[in-house]
């Protein structure tokens, strides 16, 4: 299969990088909008990220049921991490995302990249162009929210 593009996104947030890390990670379950952007939509009440390498991503349902999204590949707070990414799907298909935090004055880009397209063979293009505006939803998310705080 011919290598597709990866997804490149980012926000900027009036936040240091330390404190952008910690609400990309400890605190996600306030800002990510797991109604739009979960496996479960409307039976989605938390998602949550274990630090450190080998910790998973993941979402709880109501019923207790929690969805892999994948796990942290690498952790290097507080400019980086990098993770599998397969959210209800096998490992086997798992992308890779990401994250660098990146000083801008008083202010933090947050750098999203997400590659590994090819691991979806005949549904790749498909769930790369749903994904590149999902993206778009999720950063917003999160830069709306650092206003509101």
């Amino acid at each position: 299969m011919t290598p597709i593009e990866p997804i490149r996104k980012s926000v900027t947030i009036r936040r240091t990088p330390a404190e952008a890390f910690e609400l990309f990670t400890n605190s996600i379950n306030e800002w990510w909008p797991l109604r739009t952007h979960s496996t479960s939509k409307e039976r989605a009440v938390r998602v949550v990220v274990e630090p450190g390498p080998g910790g998973r991503v993941y979402e709880l349902r109501d019923d207790g049921q929690e969805i892999v999204w994948g796990a942290i590949l690498k952790w290097e707070p507080p400019n980086y991490f990098s993770m599998t990414w397969h959210p209800g799907r096998g490992e086997e298909t798992a992308q890779t995302l990401e994250l660098r935090f990146v000083a801008n004055g008083n202010s933090t880009s947050i750098e999203l990249e997400h590659s590994g397209w090819e691991k979806l063979a005949d549904g790749a293009i498909e769930a790369r162009n749903d994904y590149d505006g999902g993206w778009d939803g999720v950063l917003k998310a999160c830069s709306d929210w650092c206003i509101e705080k």
